[in-house]
């Protein structure tokens, strides 16, 4: 269900994450609500997941809404690596 690369949206609230969907749907992009990984805590449960290709549209759709993900995560293998995170 999610492949390398992917991004992973994870909100503070099932009323966040079910607007973040219906926004992005209705401007055509290519995301899916799923289950939140359970490596990544998630106050709802559930995630929205967007591959690379989509991932400028998306994040501007979301930050002009005014509804940016708590968290976002890049698979990469079998973990899943925090954005913005500092190493």
């Amino acid at each position: 269900m999610i492949k390398d690369g992917d991004f992973i949206a994870i909100f503070n609230s099932i009323h966040r994450v079910m607007e973040a969907e219906r926004l992005l749907k209705d401007q055509g992009l290519k995301i899916l609500l799923i289950p939140a990984p359970r490596s990544l805590a998630a106050d709802c449960g559930l995630a929205i997941r967007y591959a690379e290709d989509v991932r400028p549209q998306v994040e501007a759709v979301l930050s002009g809404a005014g509804l940016l993900p708590r968290d976002l995560y890049r698979k990469n293998g079998d973990n899943f690596e925090k954005i913005g995170e500092e190493k």
